[in-house]
């Protein structure tokens, strides 16, 4: 008999991961008033380690030979959580992942000369747009800074996880890749948290993120075997909207009709970018 991931269909897998990781960062979201977002995303990130590290039990053999590159990888994974943690702590949920996606649709289109890329950046620009604070959306603008931010992190995490897997196999080079950001992020955690990281609640939940977080690489994992990377591309833009449901059911977070077609708009050109776009082999080629 086929083990259970092969049993289910690849869209359907990509979708599973899409829930595990919102779901994950609005139980995140859910305890910044024990530990603030600095302390949640270094335990989120260490525990995420420690998990990777049982249960994969990668060698440390690739890492010394290419540990430079390794450790670039920690570091830019420890930037982008840093980032989005802290855009989640002013904006709702749903606004920040949309808004992170302007990263690899970035990413798809940058060296593109293809007229239909002209349409995807022209609708994540609309969607920015509606989310401007000039244009009356109310929204923090250090948060949208912060979302910002992540979105440059997440298209740099794209190129070094894309160049960490080419010289590392399987999830190795993200287990070696988390044990560094959460050496990077020790002292800020510690320093913005303190003895608050032992609270009972808030290493429980944090447990229950990093589950989430590792079952969301795993089910990617099983489903990029099967799926086109295209295609996964496509999948993969429904996480905005995903982003916004578990926002509303777990944080209470309402968004405006103007902030959820913002979403809308930059989750259909994260999509088209995903589906026509280039992809990372060729945005990497000289």
């Amino acid at each position: 008999m086929k083990p259970l991931a092969d049993r289910i269909p690849a869209p359907t897998l990509v979708v599973l991961a899409g829930v595990t990781v919102q779901l994950g960062s609005a139980l995140a979201k859910s305890v910044f008033e024990l530990a603030g977002p600095l302390g949640t995303v270094f335990l989120r990130v260490a525990l995420s380690a420690v998990l990777l590290l049982v249960l994969w039990r990668p060698s440390g053999q690739n890492v010394r030979t290419h540990w430079p590159l390794v450790l670039a990888y920690g570091g830019v994974l420890a930037l982008m959580n840093t980032c989005f943690y802290l855009a989640i702590d002013r904006i709702p949920l749903g606004i920040a992942v949309a808004l992170e996606f302007i990263g690899p649709l970035g990413l798809s289109v940058i060296k593109s000369r293809r007229w239909l890329d002209v349409v995807w950046v022209t609708l994540a620009a609309l969607g920015v747009l509606l989310l401007a604070p000039l244009q009356g959306s109310g929204l923090d603008p250090i948060g949208l800074g912060f979302a910002g931010m992540a979105a440059l992190s997440w298209a740099g995490y794209i190129l070094l996880a894309a160049a960490t897997g080419k010289v590392i196999p399987g999830l190795e080079g993200l287990a070696w890749g988390m044990v560094f950001g959460t050496l990077l992020l020790l002292p800020i955690g510690i320093g913005a948290a303190g003895t608050a990281l032992l609270d009972i609640r808030l290493l429980a939940i944090a447990t229950a993120v990093a589950a989430l977080s590792s079952s969301t690489y795993a089910l990617e994992l099983v489903a990029l075997r099967r799926l086109p990377v295209n295609v996964f591309g496509v999948l993969l833009s429904v996480e905005p909207m995903l982003a916004a449901a578990s926002g509303f059911v777990v944080l209470g977070e309402m968004l405006t009709v103007r902030s959820m077609m913002a979403v809308i708009l930059i989750s259909i050109a994260a999509a088209g970018a995903a589906r026509y776009g280039m992809t990372v082999e060729e945005v990497m080629e000289p």
